[in-house]
């Protein structure tokens, strides 16, 4: 049955298939919320790349076609938002920084936070780096003598908020070695409570307070708390020192001394706000790559025996990366990197509000219209590549002409056929989005991972890296997409 158009030719959003609501509460019912991506994945294959969705009152057009996604992030911020049910709830949460901000006000704090992640920021935080990364040298060392298995999503969480707790803040925090009453251990309760305010019917936390949400108030006043610690200390800091108004050696201190004459002061609401997405969007998405980096390599041996080979090369004596340019250079590891996030991106949806009456491949959408993104569907469609469900690092080298596992000696033809479809695959892959509003940490990012994965390929063997009970570790999303239950247990490496 063909949809009804209107009379400039353009589809309602009602004409659309999609999964039949139910009163009131639309297709919540139907929906994990710990597996929300992978349910609206699946609708896309039986509805088709675009469809209709109902939370609650709302009607949501899902969209998994790459081109119009990519369409959508280059129109930010212009065209296309952030929904405001979100911003409004980040808002109550004390974290408005620059993810949540729009319009002039996104451009005035994106100037700040991608000054702090620039490559010429990282460079000059380098040393801090490799002494971070020494830290965890230790801990798994100490880790790998007494044969222990260890949770690795904690383990590479407190080496991301110690990372970025240093670049950002100019704060040592050594959650490593010092764990304490760890910061990273309230912040993990942020994203999860986020996700289910946003999808919520009702706001019933404006109105009754549940176990649930008492709960979180204590752990977000102890996130505040260590931010009002953060800004108290730079405060400090600048006050002793002057010439830190005018070349300031972090974020957190460039936020203190900008001021409003010069276009970019912030708040002391964004100060706070900024601080907070720094720690959320620091430790969590790294961290959960890197997860899914390490299970990836330890299933397939020959990738992780290569790419121990690259790095005993590219090392030469060193036990990890010691210098800026060489840490930058280990391009073996960002391809298994760029591979582990095509396959399990941290954020295999976005969602977005359009600002104004506009059409979209012929569906009319009105203003305040809620559109979901799905990230991960074209980047592993199998129509464009038969091994698109492969983790196939090799696929991200310039000019790869590899083929498939199980190929047989195809054609020059077939080969072209196939480095075109790896091609649209890769194109199809956006981890850090795109456009305008493309990741500001992204640098830092994948400097982290290369550290990480260059340090345990030189110093240890990965005995194991699964969950307990050896099965396929689940996908878990909760604003951010995480690997459930994995653990790790390494062994000192003898090099030869």
């Amino acid at each position: 049955m063909t949809a009804p158009t209107q009379a400039n030719g353009t589809r309602s959003l009602d004409s659309l298939p999609g999964p039949r609501p139910w009163p009131l509460l639309g297709n919540l019912p139907q929906i994990d919320p710990l597996r929300m991506h992978a349910k609206l994945e699946a609708w896309a294959h039986e509805y088709g790349p675009l469809y209709r969705v109902r939370m609650g009152l709302r009607e949501i057009l899902v969209v998994a076609r790459t081109d119009l996604i990519a369409q959508m992030l280059r129109d930010r911020p212009d065209a296309w938002r952030r929904p405001r049910p979100m911003q409004n709830i980040i808002r109550e949460m004390g974290g408005h920084g620059v993810f949540s901000a729009e319009g002039d006000d996104w451009r005035r704090q994106r100037k700040l936070v991608m000054g702090a992640f620039d490559p010429g920021h990282l460079k000059r935080f380098f040393p801090s780096l490799v002494r971070v990364t020494e830290r965890l040298r230790r801990r798994l060392d100490d880790a790998a003598r007494r044969g222990e298995v260890m949770d690795l999503q904690t383990l590479l969480m407190r080496y991301t908020v110690d990372v970025t707790a240093g670049l950002a803040f100019g704060i040592d925090m050594n959650t490593q070695e010092q764990p304490g009453d760890a910061l990273q251990a309230h912040l993990d309760k942020v994203f999860p409570m986020l996700m289910r305010r946003i999808f919520a019917p009702f706001p019933w936390w404006r109105y009754v307070r549940l176990p649930a949400d008492r709960a979180f108030e204590r752990h977000l006043s102890k996130v505040h708390e260590a931010i009002g610690g953060f800004v108290g200390s730079a405060r400090e800091r600048m006050a002793l020192d002057p010439q830190l108004d005018d070349k300031p050696t972090n974020l957190l201190e460039a936020m203190i001394a900008a001021r409003d004459d010069q276009g970019v002061g912030l708040s002391e609401q964004e100060v706070v706000g900024n601080v907070m997405t720094v720690l959320l969007a620091g430790e969590d998405t790294t961290a959960n790559t890197l997860c899914w980096a390490l299970h990836l390599l330890h299933g397939h041996r020959g990738v992780w025996d290569e790419l121990v080979s690259h790095i005993d090369a590219a090392l030469a004596e060193d036990d990890m990366p010691r210098e800026f340019e060489v840490a930058r250079g280990l391009g073996p590891i960002e391809h298994c990197v760029q591979e582990a996030m095509r396959l399990h991106p941290v954020a295999p949806f976005l969602m977005l509000e359009s600002n104004a009456p506009i059409t979209l491949d012929g569906i009319a959408l009105h203003r305040g219209s809620t559109v979901i993104c799905l990230m991960r569907d074209g980047a592993v469609d199998t129509r464009l590549g038969a091994d698109a469900a492969e983790f196939r690092p090799q696929r991200w080298r310039e000019g790869s002409s590899s083929t498939p596992s199980g190929a047989s000696d195809p054609s020059s033809n077939g080969r072209a056929s196939v480095e075109a479809g790896s091609r649209n695959l890769l194109k199809a892959s956006m981890p850090f989005g795109a456009g305008p509003r493309l990741c500001p940490g992204r640098y830092l990012a994948m400097l982290e991972m290369k550290m990480v994965l260059a340090t345990l390929a030189r110093n240890f063997e990965l005995i194991e890296v699964k969950t307990e009970d050896g099965s396929p570790p689940l996908e878990r999303f909760a604003f951010a997409m995480s690997p459930m239950g994995l653990k790790m247990r390494v062994a000192v490496r003898i090099r030869r």
